[in-house]
C-alpha cells in the first residue's frame, strides 16, 4: 500500500497510545513460563507481538482473547516440543527473547523468520549463550536458528553493547539455569525485564548496570500494559514541528530507561508537559500535552543511545526543524535493525529537501530546513522509517509519497487511524 502525505497547518486533540510492544512480548512470555491463569490486560495489536503468541502456542500454551485486548494464558510452567519450526515473522525481540528460553529446555527446536529476520545478526544472542554451555547452529549467525536444549551452565558475562534483547536472552536462560546468572553492560538498557520477572517472583537483583538472576519459579499474576513511548514518539515529534499545535496523548509509558526522547526533547527546548504519572504494576506511565515549539539544535550520544534508539529516525525528523546543527553519534546499532537505519534514514530525508549527512555511527542534521517534499520515499520494509517520513511528509511544502507503507501494520496498526484524529 502506497500513502500520499500533505502538508497539515495544525494539530489538535488527544489520543490514547497503543500498548507497549516490549511488554507486551515479555507478558506473553513469562505468563506462559508461569504457573497458573494470567491476564494480560491492554495487549498490542502489532503483528510483532502476535508472532510471539503464535510461538508459544507451538510451544503447547493455551490462549484465548475475552476480547480485542485482553488476553488469556493458561499454563501449567512447562512448555512442549514444538512439532514444526518456530515462525518469529518479523519480530528480532522474539527470536533473540527465546532463544535464551528454548536453550535451557530439554528438547530441540528451530526459530526462522521472514526475509528481512533472517539478515539481522545473531551472533549477540548466540555467542553468550554458546558460553553457558548452549548448541546452536546458524547459517553465518543468522537465522534459522537450530537449538539443541539442554541443561545450561551460569555465567558472568560482560556485553560490549547495551540491548536489552541480548540481556533478556541471557537472563532468560538463566532463570531455568542453576546457580547466579549475571550480565553486565556498558549503559542501562531498558529494563521491562527486570522489572515484570521481579513482578512475578523471580529472584532477581539489580545494581547499576549489573544484573543477577538464580533459578526461579514464575507466579502468574495479572498485568495490565502501559502505552508505548515508541508509538508516542511520532506523535510527540508531529505535535512539536507542525505549526499551531497542542495535542494530548494518553497512557504512555513513562520507563526512565526508554524516556531518552523526552530527555533530548527537553533539551531541545520543546514544550512537553507530563500529566497525571502514575504506576501500573511496576512501570510508570502518564499524559503528554505536546505543543508546537521553536526548538534549538543539540548532540545526542553516550548513554542517551539505548534508551531511544528505536525512535532516532524520527528525532532525525525533529531535528531538520532545530536551529544549528544536531550531532547523532553512538548509534551504529541502527545499521542492525529492519534496515539500515543509517543509510536508509539519510538517503529518504535527503530526497525530501533534509541537510543530512550520514557518519559511522550516526548523523550531522543541519537545521532549520523548509522541506520541499514532491519526492516518492521509500520504507525498505522498516515500520518506524515508514512513520518517520509520515511525519516528515506533514510540514512538506508539496505531497510526498511513501511506498509501500503497509510495512506499518507490524508495530502499530492504529498509526493512521490516530493520526487522523488529529488533523
Amino acid at each position: 500500500m502506497d500513502l500520499v502525505i500533505e502538508k497539515k497547518n495544525t494539530l489538535k486533540g488527544e489520543i490514547t497510545i497503543p500498548s507497549d510492544k516490549s511488554i507486551s512480548h515479555r507478558a506473553i512470555m513469562f505468563s506462559s513460563l508461569a504457573k497458573g491463569k494470567t491476564l494480560v490486560k491492554n495487549f498490542s495489536k502489532g503483528a510483532d507481538c502476535h508472532s510471539t503468541l503464535k510461538v508459544f502456542s507451538e510451544l503447547g500454551i493455551e490462549h484465548k482473547f475475552l476480547d480485542e485486548q485482553t488476553l488469556e494464558i493458561i499454563s501449567d510452567g512447562k512448555l512442549k516440543a514444538p512439532l514444526k519450526d518456530l515462525d518469529c515473522g518479523n519480530s528480532g525481540t522474539t527470536m533473540r527473547l527465546m532463544s535464551g528460553i528454548l536453550a535451557a529446555r530439554n528438547f530441540n527446536s528451530v526459530l526462522t523468520g521472514d526475509e528481512s529476520l533472517s539478515k539481522r545478526p545473531m551472533k549477540r544472542v548466540i555467542e553468550p549463550l554458546s558460553l553457558m554451555g548452549a548448541k546452536i547452529e546458524s547459517k553465518d549467525n543468522k537465522a534459522p536458528l537450530k537449538i539443541y536444549g539442554k541443561e545450561l551452565n551460569s555465567i558472568d558475562y560482560t556485553s560490549k553493547l547495551s540491548s536489552a534483547q541480548v540481556k533478556s536472552c541471557i537472563l532468560l536462560a538463566g532463570l531455568n539455569t542453576k546457580g547466579i546468572t549475571s550480565y553486565t553492560e556498558p549503559f542501562v538498557s531498558r529494563n521491562h525485564t527486570e522489572l515484570m520477572l521481579e513482578y512475578l517472583g523471580a529472584d532477581i537483583m539489580v545494581n547499576d548496570t549489573t544484573t543477577k538472576i538464580t533459578k526461579s519459579e514464575l507466579e502468574a499474576k495479572d498485568i495490565e500494559i502501559a502505552g508505548d513511548i515508541s508509538s508516542a514518539a511520532f506523535f510527540i515529534v508531529a505535535g512539536l514541528i507542525v505549526p499551531n499545535s497542542d495535542i494530548i496523548i494518553k497512557n504512555v509509558g513513562l520507563n526512565p530507561t526508554r524516556t531518552g526522547i523526552l530527555e533530548v526533547c527537553e533539551k531541545m527546548g520543546a514544550n512537553i508537559e507530563i500529566l497525571d504519572k502514575r504506576l501500573l504494576g511496576k512501570e510508570e506511565v502518564g499524559d503528554l500535552r505536546i505543543r508546537t515549539s521553536n526548538l534549538k539544535a543539540t548532540v545526542i550520544e553516550g548513554d542517551v543511545i539505548p534508551k531511544l534508539i528505536d525512535e532516532i529516525p524520527v528525532i532525525a525528523v525533529l531535528a531538520t526543524q532545530a536551529e544549528g546543527e544536531t550531532i547523532i553519534k553512538d548509534a551504529q546499532d541502527l545499521r542492525n535493525k529492519e534496515s539500515d537505519r543509517i543509510t536508509a534514514t539519510v538517503k529518504e530525508l535527503q530526497k525530501i529537501g533534509a541537510d543530512i549527512e550520514e557518519t559511522p555511527d550516526g548523523f550531522i542534521i543541519r537545521g532549520k530546513k523548509h522541506l520541499k517534499g514532491d519526492a516518492e520515499v521509500e520504507t525498505y520494509h522498516d515500520h518506524r522509517l515508514a512513520m518517520s517520513l509520515y511525519v516528515a511528509g506533514l510540514i512538506c511544502e508539496k505531497p510526498i509519497k511513501i511506498n509501500e507503507f503497509q510495512w506499518v501494520n507490524i508495530s502499530f496498526p492504529e498509526f493512521e487511524e490516530l493520526m487522523n484524529k488529529l488533523f
